[in-house]
């Protein structure tokens, strides 16, 4: 297989998961880019951020005209995730294009793909507690959702401008857990594709302005996703997706051991 039709294929298959459940945009596409194709990991990570954020806006179109975004959450969100981003991107600066220069890149990435399968697996589990907690003291639960959502997503923001991961599987965790009876299934991964969006758009684009996104690479990619994300999301609008997401987290959780052999690598 030619690698433009692999990078074609590759796109579409992450940008349906991505229209199916709102995961995946960077917690599979970068270990692939890395696995599957040998891309460096900073500019794995940089050209997965737009391809991130092109994805998931074909995937939000659908949500959006069914008026599925949650937008005071989404508003709560983006106050902790884009200062965060802005920070780490900021922090890196010139080096983030630079391979010698991040050598704890790539374990790191590894880490977090395992934190997404983690999240992914548990969420379930999260939503039912926060549901007990919600119905025990709607009050104090109601009264702690803002901060803990600004929390949550300083923290994802970081995550993400770092490693281009964590948006989606932490994010559908995060909101199953503190929405846990206002998040329906379409309004998780809309709310989830919604915040993603800025978020990967803003870091995408400053280490695209920083040379660091390898522009052929995303274009094959976005080839393949953005129909195949556009098509999904309207599927996901009659379809349930709990089947793919445990799936996708088994997917994951070995993508995520096999990066952090790889950086073991040179020291066993």
């Amino acid at each position: 297989m030619t690698e433009p039709l692999a990078l074609i294929l590759a796109g579409a298959l992450t940008g349906g998961l991505v229209g199916f459940t709102g995961v995946g945009g960077g917690a599979l596409m970068t270990p692939l880019l890395m696995l599957g194709f040998g891309v460096p990991a900073s500019t794995a990570v940089a050209t997965d951020l737009c391809f991130a954020a092109a994805t998931k806006l074909a995937a939000l179109r659908a949500f959006q005209q069914a008026g599925a975004v949650d937008w005071q959450v989404w508003r709560r969100l983006a106050l902790g995730s884009l200062p965060a981003a802005g920070a780490v991107v900021l922090f890196l600066g010139p080096e983030a294009g630079d391979e010698p220069a991040l050598p704890w890149l790539l374990p790191v990435v590894g880490a977090m793909v395992l934190v997404a399968a983690l999240s992914l697996m548990l969420a379930p589990r999260w939503a039912a507690s926060g549901r007990s907690r919600r119905l025990a003291d709607p009050v104090r639960f109601k009264g702690r959702q803002g901060p803990l959502t600004v929390l949550a997503g300083a923290l994802m923001g970081f995550a993400v401008a770092l490693t281009s991961v964590g948006a989606g599987a932490l994010g559908s965790a995060v909101l199953l857990a503190l929405y846990p009876l206002r998040m329906t299934p379409q309004r998780l991964v809309a709310t989830d594709l919604a915040h993603a969006l800025p978020l990967a758009g803003l870091t995408g684009m400053a280490y695209a302005l920083g040379g660091a996104v390898d522009v052929g690479l995303l274009g094959w990619l976005l080839l393949g996703s953005v129909p195949a994300a556009y098509g999904a999301s309207r599927l996901n609008l009659r379809t349930p997706d709990r089947l793919l997401r445990r799936l996708l987290a088994l997917v994951l959780g070995g993508l995520g051991l096999r990066l952090l052999w790889e950086s073991a690598g040179p020291l066993l």
